[in-house]
């Protein structure tokens, strides 16, 4: 495999990785509250639905779209989620948001299940439920960046090669330590695939201008893909710059003044 290849397999895997590990936690929290046969019936039922949607997906996108016109069309949608979550990690940074704790969400989605009550009998709607729901919302965002890169970079196997990897190794994590995987950061890897998804949007939505010239062929980069890197510097930078201008300054504790009586 070349470096185009390599670098296609780790950009899917880290934005995937990231999306797994919320979707394992909501689902581990449903199968110990309220049983893992609910929780995995609703995880494979929207495994299915995902596969559906990305066959569907793919084949329209692959068939009916001018590649200069995927590549605007992608590439615009990338910059869109990129920039997101750059915002997102921007703000977590400079102390303006609170920072992803999986331990929190994992009790949140406990304490709901146990108030929930019991289901007698049958399968469990709301275990059922809040799996098919968290496995089917993070999973459209796998779905979405398989696509995207896959058919950008003109390689879906590559794509879904990074993309299983995640899964399998979420997964096998997972169930060896039986409890959120909170000792990952994942806001720093939500910052980096904020970055990853920035710079390839940018990259594919420029090229992707070419389908308003005549021809509609696409443009080229100086430097074609190395133009990747040289982009994702200059996202690195500027979301630096605004950390710093949004960090919140520290707080300064008041002297307290004691007065000693004599």
């Amino acid at each position: 495999m070349d470096a185009a290849t390599w670098g296609l397999i780790i950009a899917t895997f880290v934005a995937c990785f990231v999306e797994m590990v919320e979707a394992t936690t909501i689902v581990m929290a449903m199968g110990y509250t309220r049983g893992w046969r609910s929780a995995l019936a609703g995880t494979f039922a929207a495994l299915g639905a995902l596969a559906v949607v990305t066959v569907a997906a793919g084949y329209a996108l692959a068939t009916w779209m001018p590649e200069s016109a995927l590549q605007l069309a992608i590439g615009g949608l990338l910059l869109i989620f990129g920039l997101q979550w750059l915002r997102k990690a921007i703000l977590r940074s400079s102390g303006r948001k609170a920072v992803h704790d999986e331990d929190a969400i994992y009790r949140e989605e406990v304490e709901a299940a146990k108030a929930a009550g019991d289901t007698k009998g049958g399968l469990d709607l709301f275990g059922f439920m809040v799996s098919f729901k968290g496995v089917f919302l993070e999973g459209m965002e796998v779905v979405f960046i398989v696509l995207t890169f896959g058919l950008n970079a003109g390689n879906i196997p590559g794509a879904s090669m990074g993309a299983l990897a995640a899964v399998v190794i979420v997964l096998g994590v997972a169930i060896a330590l039986r409890r959120p995987l909170s000792m990952i950061n994942e806001n720093l890897l939500k910052y980096g695939v904020g970055l990853l998804l920035a710079s390839f949007g940018t990259y594919w939505a420029v090229e992707g201008i070419g389908i308003f010239r005549d021809g509609r062929e696409s443009l080229d980069w100086p430097g074609h893909d190395l133009m990747i890197l040289v982009l994702l510097v200059a996202w690195l930078l500027l979301s630096r710059i605004f950390v710093a201008v949004l960090r919140k300054p520290a707080v300064a504790t008041p002297a307290v003044s004691v007065e000693v009586q004599k």
